[in-house]
């Protein structure tokens, strides 16, 4: 397995401080993007449990009857094990939060990928999301925990409403404001050439799929990386802005 990755995080144009934190572990293959929330440093460091909670896990932890997996399946271990790392930063968030009265309210999102074995292993709470470019089409394989993502389900609103909804920026689901809280996960068959982008909303708010289609398809991930950015702060740049790439250059 060979993968070529980048991640770059921005502050944006208009925030003091940057809450956002990212991960690429590439003996692992694995990689993160948190969007943390609180203020007063709250959010970033937030976004810094949960990214060095999931490394720990993912690199050294067995789960034996921690968690219960189907016997010698190796795809539902890595599965759950990815699952029960970030149940896990939820978990060690809340409970600095309850500790420690300045980090009160804190929390964050977040979007795992790792890679192993020929699957890709996607993660995520809230609004993060995951992009998969493959040959000639992109898809949005996470799904917003947002107020707006659910209304648009519903057909309460349309795609193009959601974009500029006052509530746009509402999510149900996230890392530490609950003890413990439902993780998404899936499980992709790689493909040579597959390439991933995890991105905080800070990105995705400003960019079309097209658009995201178009930089990761065409430039390596370096510049796709820098350049997504700087398209999102000249449309304003008003959060934070994270990008992880990972292009999948051979797969076993």
């Amino acid at each position: 397995m060979r993968v070529t990755s980048c991640g770059i995080t921005d502050v944006g144009l208009k925030r003091s401080h940057n809450e956002d934190n990212f991960l690429i572990n590439e003996e692992l293959n694995l990689y993160v993007v948190a969007d943390g929330m609180g203020g007063h440093n709250g959010g970033e460091y937030a976004s810094a449990i949960c990214v060095n909670t999931v490394e720990e896990i993912v690199e050294n932890m067995e789960l034996g009857d921690a968690v219960p997996v189907e016997e010698d399946d190796p795809v539902d271990l890595v599965r759950e094990k990815l699952r029960y790392a970030l149940r896990l930063s939820g978990r060690r968030i809340y409970e600095k939060a309850a500790e420690s009265p300045e980090f009160h309210g804190m929390g964050t999102t977040a979007v795992a990928l790792l890679i192993d074995a020929g699957n890709a292993f996607v993660a995520h709470v809230g609004d993060s999301r995951l992009y998969l470019v493959r040959e000639d089409t992109v898809q949005q394989v996470t799904e917003d925990h947002s107020f707006v993502a659910r209304q648009v389900k519903a057909g309460a609103l349309t795609e193009e409403q959601a974009k500029s909804h006052r509530m746009r920026n509402v999510i149900y689901r996230s890392l530490g404001y609950q003890e413990d809280v439902e993780v998404d996960v899936q499980v992709l068959a790689l493909r040579k050439g597959d390439r991933f982008l995890l991105c905080s909303d800070g990105l995705s708010g400003h960019l079309e799929e097209f658009e995201i289609f178009d930089h990761l398809k065409n430039h390596a991930p370096q510049e796709a990386s820098r350049r997504m950015i700087d398209l999102a702060c000249e449309r304003g740049g008003d959060d934070n802005i994270t990008v992880v790439v990972a292009l999948v250059d051979e797969v076993p």
